[in-house]
């Protein structure tokens, strides 16, 4: 059975897609008086843009060139190179840690520091906060 989304529903997982997980949405819509599944509250988030990453602190390749306007290509060729350390979770996924991609960003190999440098900052922030 399909239920319409309320404005209030949308509005109140608008606010929490960067803060908090799928499931903790869901515990926190129900606390409210509203009944949605986790796969619902996945396919609201994909639609309206965010993420519905199963844990906040890691990124797959997708989501860090979606973010930084680059090819993903081109993040997993930075993985297969070593200058971004993985690990790997659900299946064939490679994770990415925010802490490790954090310290690919504040010291790239030379041969693509222009290149970073060029990435814009507020797409950096939003993936590992601020780069001292």
């Amino acid at each position: 059975m399909n239920t319409k989304w309320t404005d209030e529903e949308v509005a109140i997982v608008e606010e929490m897609a960067c803060l908090y997980t799928v499931k903790q949405i869901a515990y926190r819509l129900q606390k409210k008086g509203y009944t949605r599944s986790t796969s619902a509250i996945q396919n609201k988030l994909r639609f309206l843009g965010y993420s519905a990453r199963p844990i906040l602190d890691n990124y797959n390749c997708c989501e860090i060139a979606r973010v930084l306007q680059l090819n993903s290509a081109t993040v997993w060729s930075w993985v297969k190179k070593g200058w971004i350390r993985t690990t790997r979770r659900s299946g064939r996924y490679h994770q990415i840690r925010s802490k490790d991609l954090k310290r690919f960003l504040q010291n790239p190999p030379q041969r693509i520091k222009n290149r970073i440098a060029a990435i814009d900052k507020d797409a950096i922030e939003y993936l590992v906060g601020k780069l001292v």
